[in-house]
């Protein structure tokens, strides 16, 4: 691991380490590693756990009016594949993974990859400096993504995190095909399904169009993250 990327890596995420070999460690992805020990997994694993308490945290304390089911379907989009690896692509930390070469070539890296290095480097500053560093920076990051839930507008916006995706790993927009309707003209159903680059994904139906969009782009993220836990 070179020094550099390894100074980079804190100015992004503004924590300096007592112990530098475990931010080393978080950086490393198995490809590379002389065996899975020494690969940022462990780390990860940790780091999911400090990063669904923190949230759970932050959410019971702010949020004193909602009941446990609630909290629950803001902290599953919240603590998400999806959102994780949105952090790590924003704050440049995935660019700074080391990995092996076949993991490194031309196009975006894997969801999954991504979203496991912003843990793994959760879990690494939680083991240098505890858990209210942790939570520092975790909050710094994801507080955004727990204010858009609460607005109500994160969770209704699958479209604007397929399109995110499918450009970060094609370059492609998504189109939205009209297959069927059904119903009287004052309470009609319609059938949608998401295209990426000819590729189809399952149908959903709405009450309206822009309901069955939202929900056919959810049914395509959820295949993409069956897809990627495969292939990783």
């Amino acid at each position: 691991m070179e020094p550099e990327s390894l100074e980079q890596c804190q100015r992004l995420i503004a924590y300096r380490f007592e112990d530098v070999k475990l931010l080393a460690l978080a950086l490393t992805h198995s490809s590379v590693a002389a065996n899975r020990l020494d690969s940022n997994e462990r780390l990860e694993f940790l780091g999911d756990s400090v990063l669904g308490l923190v949230v759970c945290e932050e959410l019971y304390r702010r949020c004193e009016d909602l009941l446990e089911g609630e909290m629950t379907r803001i902290k599953s989009a919240v603590v998400s594949r999806h959102t994780c690896a949105l952090i790590a692509d924003e704050t440049g930390v995935s660019q700074l993974l080391f990995m092996g070469k076949g993991m490194s070539g031309p196009g975006a890296m894997p969801m999954s990859v991504s979203a496991a290095v912003f843990e793994a480097i959760i879990g690494a500053v939680y083991i240098d400096g505890g858990l209210e560093s942790a939570r520092q920076l975790v909050l710094t990051h994801v507080r955004p993504h727990i204010e858009a839930v609460l607005a109500d507008t994160y969770l209704q916006n699958y479209k604007s995190l397929l399109q995110q995706h499918a450009q970060r790993r094609w370059g492609k927009t998504p189109d939205y095909l009209l297959l069927d309707e059904k119903g009287p003209d004052h309470s009609k159903c319609f059938e949608v399904a998401v295209v990426i680059d000819g590729r189809h994904y399952p149908s959903a139906w709405g009450k309206n169009k822009k309901e069955a969009e939202q929900k056919a782009a959810k049914e395509a993220l959820d295949k993409l993250q069956q897809e990627q836990v495969k292939e990783s």
